[in-house]
């Protein structure tokens, strides 16, 4: 018989036990960066020449606590090394050394050696390797504004944590550093596009100086987004004319200001005149006017301006061509150290959209892509989409601009006028305890930096990658969760917005399907029927010779391809066409028939993928195979939401009958329309409450 006393014993031990479990629960945090510690550090040197830095002393502290293996590893900056941030590593029997001209580019070869490690790829004696990053500035952009909420953030809230600095440095701030060192990004913008005039004032501005001094060793440099009315809002002056003298010295004042507090500051982020922020057509001057007048303010200090080509207005008859016709004047009239910053597509980070025209069009002009990372429109923190093969899309696209490029090579240094490169990506990182929201989702994170590193890596190799240093290296895992990855965008697309549809999303939180949505005294081209234009005769936007005259704005043969019904990509085809219901496709199908077989491949395919992550659980921890699954099922019912929904609208439309084959509809469509999710950044515990 147990006493009292034993009872107790049993329950502190039952306590115990689970409170020690609870230490080791998988949480996520880790991100890709899982390496064991070693009990007896590595045998790291710097080989004679080679100043010590703080840089080179993470590196070496990497090494030393992670590299397993029995020689030495040599660390050498040399100035007959890579440039660029590049390196080789060489294997010399059982040593190893890392060389570059730079102390960043010995930090990146740390890393990769440790990746190596952790995927298996090891080096045989004697073996070169030599990497050269494809961009020179690698960066991401955050969306976070000064209160802590991010704007299209889905992972909580901001963790730069204002209100605690200068006086507390989260131990975040160096996890994340340690990051994007880890894939080669090299840059961040701390704050949102739709910039606070306070970012710049004086006491935000030695907050941001303690961030850049912890992503300092790690080869980071700070950028801010600015608000081009600050010298108003901050200055107190009665303009913020880019051609003004007096704005000119505020702007050149504030700046001595930034570099006096970080020496290594990157430079200015802009939104300008673009969904209500300030720019320099409100007095009248242009973007290169307002670009030039703050490159020039930045140039003696290094600095660079990374101005924004996203810009729209409610008048334009196809908000697709209005980047292109507000920045193409300008071509070569921007200063040398102004990057004209391009969102992949010419609408705004759509499930799928052609490549934006100014890729091959601005050939005097340096440009950059800017990707999404946070999955605004693709399922933000709930759905797996695996982004890369969204981005390579964009980036092996050929342009045929004058001699010819895709658009990651006229954006490199391969081709054309460009001195400096940059690629961007907004971030998906918030304070939650794995960073992003969903662990599948750190996969986008991995996936930019890698990409920006070396855009000629392949996508099955980013996934493998990934997925070795993160879940498991066991096979049986690896291979069909890879699988899922490369499918899982296309999928999204089909269960979402097939044949070129576009922005069909629910008005304003863009989660859930909403083709119907529109709320009255709203401008057109914020509504889904600007975009599909759906009516008896068919569906899709003209953007031919006989519409809005898109298709012009590319080169050829692209303009006769895309502007031809015979011969335009089927995953283009309603982006750039107005087609009947009952126009035949490649497959013989009519286009109704088609959209239906299509949206019903996506939800097969989305529920195939709850089985493929079931096949998985004997092979990770039991914590993030439980917080995906409830995200992949969660998918799956969303994605017969977006099949219903849309199908089920636009047959008011084609009053034409589903094909009896597909799956019959789960909802019904006035179900689905009086729902309205009312929350922006809502928690995996809100998917409940969707239909």
């Amino acid at each position: 018989m147990i006493n009292g006393y034993d009872r107790m014993k049993n329950w502190l031990w039952i306590i115990g036990l689970f409170f020690v479990l609870s230490l080791h629960a998988e949480d996520g945090h880790r991100l890709w960066l899982r390496m064991e510690r070693n009990a007896v550090p590595a045998d790291v040197r710097l080989v004679e020449g080679t100043r010590r830095t703080d840089i080179l002393d993470i590196a070496s502290r990497e090494l030393k606590d992670f590299w397993k293996g029995e020689g030495r590893v040599l660390l050498c900056v040399s100035k007959g090394g890579a440039t660029r941030d590049g390196f080789t590593i060489r294997k010399k029997g059982q040593d190893m050394e890392l060389s570059s001209a730079s102390d960043r580019g010995v930090l990146y070869a740390a890393y990769d050696l440790l990746r190596r490690q952790q995927t298996g790829d090891l080096l045989s004696d004697g073996a070169v390797v030599t990497e050269m990053p494809s961009y020179d500035i690698r960066i991401l952009n955050h969306w976070d504004n000064p209160d802590g909420t991010v704007e299209r953030g889905y992972a909580g809230r901001s963790i730069w944590r204002w209100d605690e600095l200068p006086e507390t440095v989260s131990p975040l701030y160096e996890e994340y550093a340690r990051a994007n060192a880890s894939v080669g990004i090299n840059a961040v913008v701390l704050n949102n596009v739709n910039a606070k005039p306070q970012m710049l004032s004086t006491g935000m501005l030695r907050k941001v100086a303690v961030i850049a001094d912890v992503l300092r060793p790690y080869g980071i440099r700070t950028y801010l987004s600015v608000n081009f009315a600050s010298p108003k809002a901050l200055g107190e002056l009665p303009t913020a004319d880019p051609l003004d003298a007096d704005v000119q010295r505020w702007w050149k004042k504030k700046t001595k200001e930034i570099y006096c507090l970080i020496p290594d500051f990157g430079g200015f982020l802009v939104k300008a005149n673009s969904e209500g922020e300030p720019g320099p057509q409100d007095y009248g001057r242009t973007h290169a006017d307002g670009a030039n007048m703050l490159a020039g303010i930045l140039a003696p200090h290094g600095g660079v301006v990374m101005w924004r080509a996203f810009v729209y207005q409610a008048s334009s008859l196809d908000r697709a061509c209005q980047a292109y016709e507000e920045f193409m004047p300008f071509d070569g009239q921007f200063h040398e150290n102004v990057i004209v910053q391009v969102k992949n597509g010419p609408i705004d980070f759509q499930p799928r959209e052609p490549f934006s025209p100014l890729f091959g069009a601005m050939q005097h002009t340096q440009v950059m892509p800017e990707f999404q990372i946070t999955q605004e429109y693709l399922g933000q923190s709930i759905h797996t989409v695996f982004l890369p093969t969204m981005w390579k899309a964009c980036l092996d696209a050929e342009t045929y601009r004058d001699g010819g490029g895709t658009v990651a090579e006229v954006t490199q240094h391969r081709v054309g006028i460009h001195s400096r490169s940059a690629m961007a990506g907004v971030a998906n990182i918030g304070d939650v305890v794995n960073w992003t929201g969903s662990d599948m989702a750190q996969a986008n994170w991995y996936a930019f930096g890698r990409l920006c590193w070396n855009t000629d890596l392949s996508v099955a190799q980013i996934a493998e990658e990934f997925l070795k240093q993160t879940f498991s290296t066991d096979e049986h895992f690896v291979e069909p969760v890879r699988q899922l990855l490369l499918r899982s965008w296309d999928t999204a697309v089909s269960y979402m917005m097939p044949l070129g549809l576009h922005h069909i999303f629910a008005f304003g939180h863009h989660y859930g399907p909403e083709p119907w949505c529109a709320p009255p005294n709203t401008r057109p081209d914020w509504l889904p029927k600007y975009y599909h234009r759906a009516d008896s005769i068919g569906i899709g936007f003209d953007r031919t010779v006989r519409g809005s005259k898109a298709v012009l704005q590319y080169h050829e043969p692209l303009a006769t391809l895309y502007g031809n019904l015979e011969t335009c990509p089927e995953e283009y085809l309603l982006w750039f066409h107005h087609v009947p219901w009952e126009y035949v496709m490649r497959n013989g199908l009519t286009l109704w028939d088609n959209l239906c077989y299509i949206y019903n491949s996506g939800v097969e395919d989305a529920w195939e993928f709850v089985d493929f992550w079931q096949k998985a659980r004997p092979y990770i921890d039991s914590e993030r195979y439980e917080r995906l699954l409830k995200r992949f099922e969660r998918q799956a019912k969303d994605a017969e939401w977006w099949r219903d929904a849309c199908l089920l609208y636009f047959q008011r439309y084609s009053r034409r009958s589903i094909p009896a084959d597909c799956l019959p509809p789960v909802h019904k469509l006035e179900d689905l329309m009086k729902f309205k999710l009312h929350i922006d950044n809502y928690t995996v515990a809100d998917m409940d409450n969707l239909p």
